[in-house]
């Protein structure tokens, strides 16, 4: 999707969710009355599907609308919890009565045309889908589903007028892809090529157009081509499971299949990329029943359940993205990545040892996977294990090249590793080579900067480069300490208190922030605010590290310490280096 559609998206969501019975729940507008139970129940199931605890909703919401079948309000989120949890069959049902009590409803029509196309009744799905239709949201999808439901009946000419009203609006960038799509599953290869690349040129850097123009350069037996279109798109420093797999039958010189086998499969796609998008914006709730409408038209997308569980990752709901993760067949392309996903859930929920031996077996299987070995290596830096971090990520460079722009991340976090491991020597040149990459990434002029200032060498260009980290990153608390605690080893105290007083407003519960804010204080000569601010770091430190380290303070001040402390540099996500003092 180009930016322009991308906008034009963002805006029609707005006036979707504008139109939806909720909104005027929210905005205060009369609700109908419910006893208790149903007032509990609704309750419960509205927080539900805010966490996407989707199941739940879905049973407390049924349990509401049984006993109000007529309030609108209850119906409405009912048909929603039960889409979202891909009880799709129910969901049209509710979307039915839902129609009876408030129509129109795109949303409602939507479901009940996707029931239809699921069932092959492609003439009762165009019908049902005909008074859908504006620049919402819904309404576009509606129509493009409208179109791939006239295709299946063969009604050629009706599907491409309805997609040139859609593309009236803005959005035919966006449409020529999913014409391309339906025109592979004509079999009208020669259009469907002439689309794709149109496609394509549009948007080179999206995998799913990547992998359908490449598959059917290779279907025609043009596999210079798709070879050249794979070669661009790696150049880029961008890869796919699915793109990859496509390649692995190019340079065999063998056809690698459709993109889309049928009308339903096309029409999953739609509501693949249509859920992304949702789930950009903000509604995840919509985002998991359009995802899910997806998986119930194409039971076979494994990219698509992929993205529903990345989905409940983002809500938290570790396990029962698990388990979709884990209904993905062994022999899919998504596999890997997959397991990738549970590892870190696994880890997430108070499991690394075992996070670590899935990884592991992962890697060994594959050790090329760049992704399994980039989750490995941060997982292991994570424990601790920065000398096996190290490792993993060289390994990872191996694989990646090291010369990419987007390397620069893999010689910065095994940069930490060394420098953790007491590896300096090694570590130095690991910073030098990511900044070569990229020479304005805030987190690594301010590791490599705040190091040599921690040292005592290369002052000014340390100064400098620490600077333009928080030019860079002016609301990073942890950047903004690193100018504070270079200020302070400069023996500039009044620059120092000033730059960590904004530090711990920025990050008012980290203890190593709060300790060099008492030390700049006690230099400044403000000696009782110093105290003070040892007081909270000692509080605020769940570890016991920086707790010790201020007792000697707070019982003889910080004259009475022989070295000043020795803190690492501190990154975004990253703990301090314990204090040697």
């Amino acid at each position: 999707m180009t930016h322009k559609a991308r906008l034009v998206s963002g805006a029609l969501l707005a006036v979707l969710l504008a139109t939806t019975a909720v909104t005027a729940l929210e905005s205060g507008s009369a609700m109908p009355l419910m006893n208790d139970s149903v007032t509990g129940s609704y309750l419960a199931g509205r927080q539900a599907l805010a966490d996407l605890r989707t199941s739940d909703a879905a049973r407390y919401f049924r349990a509401a609308a049984l006993a109000d079948w007529d309030n609108v309000i209850v119906v409405d989120r009912s048909f929603i919890a039960e889409a979202a949890d891909g009880n799709i069959p129910d969901a049209a049902r509710v979307a039915k009565h839902l129609l009876e009590l408030s129509a129109p409803n795109d949303l409602a029509s939507l479901v009940i045309g996707a029931e239809a196309v699921k069932e092959r009744r492609y003439r009762a799905a165009a019908q049902e889908l005909e008074s859908v239709g504006g620049d919402t949201f819904a309404g576009i999808t509606g129509g493009i589903l409208r179109a791939w439901a006239l295709i299946g009946d063969g009604k050629r000419d009706e599907a491409d007028k309805v997609l040139d009203e859609l593309g009236q609006g803005g959005l035919e960038d966006f449409l020529v892809f999913h014409r391309a799509v339906m025109a592979d599953v004509e079999g009208r290869t020669a259009d469907a090529l002439v689309l794709a690349k149109q496609a394509y040129e549009s948007d080179p850097q999206v995998a799913r157009i990547v992998e359908a123009y490449a598959r059917m350069l290779g279907n025609a037996g043009r596999f210079d081509e798709a070879e050249k279109v794979i070669a661009d798109f790696e150049a880029q420093g961008l890869s796919h499971p699915l793109v990859d797999a496509v390649k692995a039958k190019i340079d065999l010189k063998q056809r690698p299949g459709v993109f889309a086998a049928d009308v339903q499969a096309g029409a999953a796609e739609m509501f693949h990329s249509v859920g992304v998008a949702l789930a950009r914006e903000g509604s995840p709730d919509i985002s998991a029943a359009f995802l899910q409408l997806g998986m119930y038209l194409d039971p076979r997308a494994d990219v698509i359940d992929l993205v529903y569980g990345q989905l409940l990752d983002g809500a938290k709901q570790h396990e029962a993205a698990n388990a979709i993760y884990d209904k993905i067949s062994a022999d899919s392309p998504m596999k890997p990545m997959a397991v990738v996903r549970i590892a870190e859930n696994l880890d997430d929920l108070g499991d690394r040892d075992e996070a670590l031996r899935r990884l592991g077996n992962i890697v060994q299987q594959n050790p090329k996977d760049l992704e399994a070995l980039s989750v490995l290596g941060d997982m292991q830096r994570a424990g601790e294990k920065y000398a096996e971090a190290a490792d993993t990520y060289s390994k990872a460079l191996a694989v990646a090249g090291g010369d990419a722009p987007g390397d620069w991340r893999f010689y910065y976090v095994r940069g930490i590793s060394y420098e953790r491991n007491k590896e300096w020597a090694k570590a130095e040149p690991d910073f030098k080579r990511a900044l070569e990459l990229n020479p304005n990434q805030p987190q690594v002029l301010n590791y490599l900067g705040y190091s040599w200032v921690d040292q005592g060498i290369n002052l000014m260009p340390a100064l400098d480069m620490i600077q333009k980290a928080v030019a860079a990153s002016p609301n990073d608390g942890y950047i903004i300490d690193s100018l504070g605690w270079a200020f302070y080893r400069l023996g500039r105290f009044e620059e120092a208190v000033q730059q960590l007083e904004l530090a711990v407003q920025l990050r008012s519960t980290d203890p190593e922030i709060n300790d060099h804010l008492g030390d700049a204080y006690w230099r400044a000569g403000r000696q009782l605010e110093a105290k003070f601010q040892w007081n909270i770091a000692a509080s605020v430190d769940e570890e016991g590290n920086v707790k010790a380290r201020v007792a000697k303070k707070l019982a003889e001040g910080l004259d009475a310490v022989e070295a000043a402390p020795d803190a690492g540099p501190v990154a975004e996500g990253e703990a301090a280096t314990p204090a040697t003092n």
